[in-house]
Order: structure tokens, then C-alpha cells, then sequence
């Protein structure tokens, strides 16, 4: 009878064995991974990518200032290098049938030929000539409206400050009450009434740099004048205002 009982403590040990064998094994692991798969999967993504996006983020912004600091420099010495090589064009074929192959010869050659040019059509002489060829391009039916247009255009930063050219720098009030616009002041004009006369100032306010702007007529004692040269004026125009004073003073007012 006790060989019949003994199967029941047999198969009940083995129960016991099973039931403590994951137990042993999972006291076994290592620590580390552990706490590592106590922690989810979803965080450590979310972590790499929060940190991919703070290093995109810092990379592209110190490429774009970089950009913006090599960008103007760049630019000033292509076009630098460009009128070089666009002056030096003129003479350095000339140069080059002499079997003188000299770079920068040509540029400095035609900055003398410039530089006799203007001393040449300062004089009586050089304004009759210029003002003979002058006569012909006018007569010329599309070239006189482009030949008026860029004599006008270079006259306004032309040292000698003719007619045409222009006078002074302006801010006046436009399009409304707290708001001025920048300008330049052609010419001025006398506006007759019944009670009397009116002098009027003929501002030009560009809207597209210098080559396309509206002209008003304002009267002389609402003109704002600040204390900035014409070159100054377009230089701040063609900036699109970057280039202004951060304070401006002002001249006298009629």
C-alpha cells in the first residue's frame, strides 16, 4: 500500500519544480535589462527625435546666419570682379593686338579715359559737343525715351546737381494723418489763387527703387527735410530703408 500512495508526492514535486524553475530563471536576468524593458519603447523614440530636431534646429540656424553674413561679401566682390573685368573689356582688345597681355591694364585705362571724359565735357567745349549729340539721339524715335530716361536717372546722383536732378532729400505725410513717405524734392512750384500765391514743393516718392514713384505737390511748410544728402536718400531707397539713420535730424523748414 505504500509503494500504491507514493505517485501522489511524485507528480506533486514535479509541479512544484515547474512552477519555480521561471521564478529561477527570471531572478537569473541581469539587472540592466531589467530596467531596461521596465522602461517603453515609445520614450526612447520620442527622445531621439526631440534630440534630432534640437540639433536640425541649431544646425540650420547657424548655416542661415552664415549665409546672411557671407551673402553680401560674396556679392560685393563678384560685382566688383565683374566691373573689372567689364571695364577692362573695353581697352584690353586693343591691348591684346599690341601682343601686351597685362591684366588690369585695360581697367585702368578705361578709368583714366572716364576720368578725361568728365573733364572734357566740363569745359564749353565738351557741352557744345555733348549737347550736338544730344540733339541727334532726340530725333531718334526709341532711343531718345531711353537715353531721357537714364540721363534722368544718373542726373540725380550727378555731383554737379543740375536742374534735373535731385534737389534734397523729403519726407512728407502720406497716405494719411501718422503716416510720412520718403521722397526727394525736384522743383518747386508757384500756385496762383484768388487770394494770393501758394509755393508748392514737387515731391517724387518712389515705389519701385528709383525707376518707377508718384509725384505730389505739397506745400513748402509741410516738407520735413531731414539732414541727408541725395546719395544718402537713395542709398536708403534702394535698401528698401535699411540703410536709414536710426535717429534724423532736420534741416530748416520754409
Amino acid at each position: 500500500m505504500g509503494d500504491a500512495k507514493s505517485p501522489v508526492p511524485m507528480a506533486s514535486w514535479e509541479r512544484d519544480r515547474e512552477l519555480l524553475i521561471p521564478v529561477a530563471e527570471h531572478s537569473a536576468e541581469d539587472p540592466d535589462s531589467k530596467a531596461s524593458s521596465s522602461v517603453p519603447a515609445h520614450l526612447h523614440s520620442s527622445g531621439r527625435e526631440a534630440f534630432y530636431k534640437v540639433i536640425h534646429s541649431w544646425a540650420s540656424k547657424k548655416f542661415m546666419t552664415g549665409c546672411v553674413i557671407l551673402f553680401p561679401i560674396a556679392f560685393t566682390f563678384y560685382i566688383t570682379w565683374w566691373f573689372i573685368h567689364f571695364v577692362d573689356g573695353f581697352f584690353s582688345p586693343i591691348y591684346a593686338q599690341l601682343g601686351i597681355n597685362i591684366f588690369g591694364l585695360g581697367f585702368v585705362t578705361s578709368i583714366t579715359f572716364i576720368f578725361i571724359v568728365g573733364v572734357f565735357m566740363s569745359s564749353w567745349l565738351g557741352t557744345s559737343v555733348l549737347s550736338l549729340g544730344e540733339w541727334f539721339i532726340k530725333r531718334m524715335p526709341f532711343i531718345r525715351h531711353i537715353y531721357n530716361a537714364s540721363k534722368q536717372i544718373s542726373s540725380a546722383v550727378s555731383p554737379d546737381q543740375n536742374k534735373q536732378a535731385f534737389k534734397e532729400v523729403a519726407i512728407i505725410r502720406h497716405p494719411r494723418v501718422g503716416e510720412y513717405a520718403f521722397g526727394f524734392i525736384t522743383s518747386n512750384v508757384i500756385l496762383q489763387r484768388d487770394n494770393g500765391e501758394e509755393e508748392l514743393c514737387c515731391v517724387y516718392v518712389p515705389t519701385n527703387h528709383i525707376y518707377i514713384g508718384d509725384v505730389f505737390l505739397v506745400d513748402s511748410n509741410d516738407v520735413i527735410r531731414p539732414n541727408l544728402s541725395v546719395r544718402e536718400g537713395i542709398e536708403i531707397v534702394v535698401s528698401g530703408g535699411m540703410s536709414i539713420p536710426q535717429i534724423l535730424t532736420t534741416l530748416h523748414q520754409h
